[in-house]
């Protein structure tokens, strides 16, 4: 099992010989999705959805219905490709198990529409037992569900820090990995490593790794 941190929102999951990238947006290096067997999105913020990245990827595509819709008027060639997916639907990705989890993007402002939006729990088979893996797009909805590793939202503009430090309390991952961090500076994140590394109980690891470095 390899995950690599690509930038911003962007993880890339290796595993069992097979390639699966979830939210390749705007801020995110094109590279990765270079021999990606499938991509997931979560919803249509341009941070997370870049055209080029999925026509440049020539995957199949597994979204939300508000994301196939925008990738069908932005890049028609990919059409094709995609599989719409409903909350709390179960699929196969990339060879990998996966079930959609949530509905709405977290509330940016009260007086702005939401958005929909998907999570993901990717699961990985391993000689020790399935490995399970959250990425919650922009949203604050548990995955329902025990998980092993938990992509935490650490910067937006419709979260606070304390925020970002109870989700990951209330998802109780025993292991959590900083996406969504293009939003602040380095001083300022550092401000969040130091929060978040503090406030976590002792049985929750918590990391931030560069852009396309691997979770270790």
């Amino acid at each position: 099992m390899r995950i690599t941190k690509f930038g911003h929102s962007c993880i890339r999951i290796e595993h069992d010989g097979h390639t699966l990238v979830i939210d390749p947006g705007g801020f995110t290096q094109p590279e990765a999705v270079d021999g990606a067997d499938a991509v997931l999105v979560t919803h249509e913020h341009p941070d997370h959805y870049h055209p080029a990245h999925l026509v440049r990827a020539s995957a199949p595509v597994f979204t939300i219905d508000a994301v196939a819709q925008r990738i069908r008027e932005d890049s028609p060639e990919v059409a094709e490709q995609l599989t719409v997916v409903s909350p709390e639907q179960t699929f196969e990705a990339a060879g990998l198990p996966v079930r959609a989890v949530g509905e709405q993007h977290a509330v940016i402002h009260p007086d702005l529409p939401r958005f929909d939006n998907s999570g993901y729990v990717v699961t990985l088979a391993t000689p020790s037992g399935d490995q399970k893996v959250f990425h919650p797009g922009d949203a604050l909805t548990p995955p329902g569900e025990p998980v092993d590793l938990l992509c935490v939202v650490v910067s937006a503009p419709w979260m606070k820090v304390s925020e970002a430090v109870d989700f990951a309390r209330l998802v109780g991952a025993p292991r959590n990995l900083a996406i969504h961090d293009r939003v602040y500076s380095e001083a300022g994140l550092g401000i969040v490593d130091g929060h978040l590394s503090r406030l976590l109980p002792d049985t929750q690891a918590y990391a931030r790794v560069p852009d396309g470095a691997d979770l270790v």
